[in-house]
């Protein structure tokens, strides 16, 4: 399968040599399997803000990396991983105290109801976790997921990762419903029809014998296409799936740290209280640091007849810079700025559908955002190609985004937390250019 936004050998422009023979060495030394972004692929030797550098000293915009969300090369990230390594780093089978340090200001970031943490080193192994205790609490192996959605890279959430494609096979107790797309429905429908699908998709579950488990979304339906408005949408269908004896498992691993601007988390937007939370990417700014949340009695059974063990989760590198990230997105009012930079961003590309009709919906909350682009408004026609070349057009001129959705269409938008007004300006003028260019 052709990944969006992927380096295609044979329709990329001239390369100069010294990235021909990085490519070639990829390709001999890591084998078939990973793909590099951008038709031109970029060779970054540096990072530091919102800004990437390449070999030649110069700077990108970065308006897509939200794994660095407090800034690339963060100094109080980078002091704090340093100085425990030097220190101290072991598993979680020795009493230490920067996990409970770091598990303390956490869960504080939560509400009440959620008072257990769990660490792992990557998201996906958070979902795997957050999988398996689901289905010892609730006796069921059922999943929904949403259309097009992106879970994780194990063998259990590739089977829940439809973006991944069709190669990859969903799993027989896993139901996919449509996404919540209140671009091509009332917005005031969004919620009910979200429900009924997730309540139709129970019953084929158990037509087929497979008790439901879960309700598994990311709150933001980033790879659906970015779907936020109106708050508390989710809710109905989160009530549905807990009628049914399943869970509500919010994946905040890209929505979540404050992104949205408005909650530090996804599910606050819609008024929800969920029996799992998982997280990852921007815990660390980089770093492999990631968990779950749970409700006491949801973890309760799974704790009694289990044991879990992590080698690199929750080690003390790993939560001295979880807490390092932490503190800077307090300290530095980082949600807040991600509320102004982003209504300015989002009022802006507004501004600029206005102008250009290709722009056929623009969505999102915060510093997260996707720009629909269509060929023809009254039928919304996806334009996956003219998406491709807006793409690739900002990164030519040094702005980095990415696309999302199915058919590839959706501009992808997520910049670091420490994004800037004037970071926001430069980000719509070149977009501006580039579909002028068009």
């Amino acid at each position: 399968m052709t990944m969006i936004n992927a380096y295609a050998p044979d329709s990329a422009g001239s390369l100069p040599e010294r990235e021909r023979a990085l490519i070639a060495r990829r390709e001999k030394l890591l084998g078939p399997a990973y793909r590099l972004f951008y038709a031109d692929p970029i060779h970054v030797v540096r990072g530091e803000g919102s800004s990437l550098y390449d070999a030649e000293g110069n700077r990108y915009l970065d308006a897509y990396n939200n794994v660095a969300s407090v800034g690339h090369s963060r100094p109080e990230v980078v002091e704090a991983m340093a100085k425990q390594a030097a220190v101290l780093n072991t598993h979680t089978r020795y009493l230490t105290d920067g996990i409970l340090d770091f598990a303390e200001a956490f869960l504080a970031e939560f509400p009440a109801e959620l008072s257990h943490l769990m660490l792992t080193c990557t998201g996906s192994e958070a979902n795997d976790l957050a999988l398996r205790v689901a289905r010892v609490h609730t006796g069921g192996t059922g999943v929904v997921i949403a259309h097009n959605a992106y879970h994780g890279v194990t063998s259990a959430l590739a089977e829940m990762s439809p973006s991944l494609g069709a190669a990859v096979k969903l799993g027989d107790h896993v139901r996919v419903v449509p996404a919540p797309d209140g671009y091509r429905m009332p917005e005031a429908e969004v919620g009910a029809a979200f429900a009924r699908s997730v309540e139709e998709a129970i019953a084929d579950l158990r037509e087929k014998g497979i008790t439901p488990a879960a309700l598994l979304v990311d709150t933001i339906f980033s790879s659906s296409g970015v779907f936020t408005d109106p708050a508390g949408f989710l809710a109905p269908a989160v009530e549905v799936m807990r009628k049914a004896g399943g869970v509500f498992i919010a994946d905040e691993v890209q929505p979540g740290f404050g992104r949205l601007g408005t909650h530090m988390w996804g599910f606050a937007r819609h008024g929800l209280v969920p029996d799992i939370v998982t997280v990852g990417k921007p815990m660390g700014n980089g770093h492999p640091v990631a968990g779950a949340v749970f409700r006491p009695e949801v973890i309760e059974a799974f704790g009694k007849s289990q044991r879990y063990f992590n080698t690199f989760g929750g080690n003390p590198v790993s939560c001295a810079v979880a807490l390092a990230v932490l503190r800077v997105i307090k300290a530095d009012r980082l949600q807040e700025n991600a509320l102004t930079v982003g209504t300015e961003m989002i009022d802006g590309l507004r501004a600029l559908a206005a102008k250009h009709e290709l722009i056929g919906d623009v969505r999102g909350s915060g510093l997260f955002i996707g720009v629909e682009m269509v060929r023809d408004r009254k039928l919304k026609t996806p334009a996956s190609e003219e998406t491709a070349r807006v793409v690739n057009g900002m990164r030519q001129r040094r702005v980095l985004i990415s696309a999302t959705g199915q058919e590839g269409h959706i501009l992808k938008i997520r910049p670091p937390l420490v994004f800037s007004s004037e970071d926001a300006t430069l980000f719509l003028a070149t977009l501006d250019e580039v579909l002028t260019a068009l």
